[in-house]
């Protein structure tokens, strides 16, 4: 892998350096939607062709549509970190070499929970989240298994290690085991990792405006046995409002947060989410299908920077990325107005 140092690991070190005042942002574009939705991953072909709930059918993109889409953003070298599967990374990075003479992080899904496996006809995230993992460390890094982990990586040596808590002892208690599992062999093989956490993927016993402190609670208790060696680079949350995110970061300013985009929604409501996420402490989002699913990913992208760079708030960011695609001769998917409104509850101000 390359030696020049990436435009994550210079962000990062700023933001430990000065966790309240640094201006530094992290974004990321999670591209391992592979690993949770199956062929209809890369999205769509049209945005036209849905049911009458307004849910795309497909015809659906191919793999080879999917990697030519990474490999723009990889070509764009505006976000931070590309999320990707390990087969992914094996082609773009070990394979092609596309992150060699880019500012942009490999990453690779460590695990693969059952909570996120999305096929079609499922009924898997009904039942509580139970840790497994596809990938190893030594494919993710080297794309084969390998002895010695102190060679130059080849592949990705950051990973996304994923775990949900439901509130239930027994899978609760077996997800806890895994992650500790996977720090220790993490810390063995030299493989950095951010950590994402899940609300609950099955009724807790007790109502969604607890979400943020239970999640809270969890973040900092499984954490706390952890020494510096072992604690994740930064945080992958759900937004679950202001109050929560700030109680978060006042709690532990060494550790960083970043919030995740769950599904589409409006445009406004990708904005916003950044926006707000930003105003209350949060330093990284990653993004998935809110960018592959708009309908022009790279303009995206730019406008999610302008935002979180403090040049456009989110209205005016909305009306500014329609005008582009009318001068790309881009039809949006909604009108202007109905692009304006906020559907997402937890970004309703009160």
């Amino acid at each position: 892998m390359e030696n020049q140092r990436k435009r994550f690991d210079r962000k990062l070190e700023q933001i430990r350096n000065d966790p309240s005042g640094s201006t530094e942002f992290i974004i990321a574009d999670a591209k391992d939607a592979d690993m949770a939705f199956g062929i209809t991953a890369p999205g769509p072909v049209s945005h036209k062709i849905s049911n009458a709930e307004g849910q795309e059918e497909g015809p659906w993109k191919t793999l080879k549509d999917y990697r030519n889409q990474i490999r723009d953003i990889i070509r764009q070298d505006v976000v931070d970190i590309v999320l990707l599967s390990a087969s992914n990374v094996e082609q773009l990075a070990i394979k092609e070499s596309l992150f060699e003479n880019s500012g942009i992080t490999p990453a690779a899904r460590a695990n693969d929970t059952s909570d996120i496996w999305k096929v079609r006809g499922e009924n898997y995230s009904e039942h509580p989240s139970r840790p497994f993992h596809s990938a190893t460390i030594d494919h993710i890094k080297y794309g084969q298994l390998n002895e010695d982990h102190l060679k130059p990586v080849v592949g990705a040596e950051l990973g996304l290690y994923s775990i949900t808590f439901n509130n239930d002892i027994a899978h609760d208690h077996r997800s806890l085991e895994e992650f500790h599992a996977f720090r220790l062999e993490a810390e063995k093989k030299h493989f950095r990792y951010f950590l994402e956490v899940f609300n609950p993927n099955i009724d807790p016993c007790f109502g969604s405006q607890q979400f943020g402190s239970f999640l809270n609670d969890h973040i900092v208790r499984c954490l706390a046995g952890v020494t510096e060696v072992g604690r994740p680079l930064f945080l992958k949350i759900p937004y679950n409002g202001p109050r929560s995110l700030e109680e978060l970061v006042a709690y532990d300013p060494s550790l960083i947060v970043g919030i995740l985009g769950g599904s589409a929604g409006t445009t406004m409501d990708a904005f916003k989410l950044i926006h707000d996420a930003r105003k209350y402490g949060a330093r990284a989002a990653l993004f998935g299908r809110k960018i592959n699913l708009s309908e022009e990913p790279l303009t995206f992208i730019e406008f999610l920077k302008k935002i979180v760079d403090g040049d456009l708030a989110p209205k005016e960011a909305v009306k500014a990325y329609h005008n582009e695609l009318n001068r790309r001769k881009i039809e949006p998917m909604r009108h202007l107005a109905q692009d304006l409104e906020i559907t997402d509850p937890v970004l309703i101000e009160e």
